[in-house]
């Protein structure tokens, strides 16, 4: 059997980008609107600077305007609640993205809970984890809205297949199952402890693996011919490499490759994406918020 389509989240990501920042220009002209997204760091962590640097340079780049809102990791969390009530009572400001993880003074829910749903383009909120459930329209957390455009254009149909989650965070796992019962899959949210976890693995059509065990995932666990969306990041020790580890999924991608149809890499398949979901999510709340049609994407 020939190895797996690799499925290029970067290459779909850059394109997603490009149709945002077309958008984003036609609102503008047409409204006078700028779409605003305000992202809160806290602390020093090396990956989370990171990852905020490249959220401002890619805001930036498609036409929005980027805040940035940099505190000390001694910052109570009454401040860092009064910073987010400034941001929800700003009409510059259309999304709002704290980033985790807090420092240990900080409850993470009640942060969550303080932002705006309107606004929480990260999909957290309770409000917005609801409407995705009940199926309407929300803001969708960006990892499995990312997850989900994978799919929709392969596998491409996916009404009737069966669906395999394996992880259950409120990040990706559960809202990646609402959204795929969304599409008229069956689904099955399995985790760590579930029995006889390869079997249920086998059945899928499609394995989305977000449970964050690097390759916990084997190759004759996966269906031949299915499509696998490997969630996970992890580094793994590596003392021939640079900086003495290599990033893996969750998914022995060596393995796994040449059984399923479709496979994503890690990295460059679902990471990517993330951080385009929040463009979109950005677009989204801004049109949602001025009462304009959102743009096809």
């Amino acid at each position: 059997m020939a190895d797996a389509h690799r499925i290029d989240g970067k290459a779909f990501a850059d394109d997603l980008r490009e149709r945002i920042a077309g958008a984003v220009s036609a609102l503008t002209a047409a409204h006078g609107l700028t779409p605003g997204l305000a992202v809160v760091l806290v602390g020093e962590d090396p990956a989370s600077q990171v990852y905020v640097r490249s959220k401002q340079r890619q805001t930036e780049a498609a036409g929005m305007a980027s805040t940035d809102h940099t505190l000390p990791a001694a910052t109570p969390e009454a401040e860092l609640l009064d910073l987010i009530a400034r941001l929800n009572a700003d009409p510059a400001v259309h999304g709002i993205l704290v980033q985790l993880p807090l420092p240990p003074q900080i409850d993470p829910a009640r942060m969550i809970d303080a932002i705006d749903p309107a606004k929480d383009v990260d999909g957290f909120h309770a409000v917005n984890t609801g409407r995705l459930w009940a199926g309407t329209d929300g803001l969708v957390p960006c990892t499995p809205l990312g997850c989900l455009m994978l799919l929709r254009d392969r596998p491409g149909d996916l009404e009737g297949l069966e669906a395999v989650v394996v992880g259950r965070s409120n990040i990706v796992g559960k809202p990646m199952a609402a959204l795929l019962l969304g599409e008229n899959c069956t689904v099955t949210l399995a985790h760590s402890r579930t029995r006889d976890l390869p079997a249920v693995c086998r059945r899928a059509d499609i394995l989305v693996a977000a449970v964050g065990r690097a390759e916990m995932i084997r190759g004759d666990w996966v269906k031949p011919g299915a499509t696998v969306i490997d969630v996970g990041i992890n580094r793994v020790p590596a003392p021939d490499r640079p900086r003495g580890y290599r990033l893996t999924g969750d998914v022995c991608f060596e393995e796994a490759k040449t059984v399923a149809g479709a496979i994503t890499p890690v990295p460059g398949g679902v990471g990517p994406m993330t951080i385009a979901c929040v463009l979109r999510n950005t677009l989204t709340a801004a049109c949602r918020q001025a009462g304009i049609a959102e743009p096809a994407l």
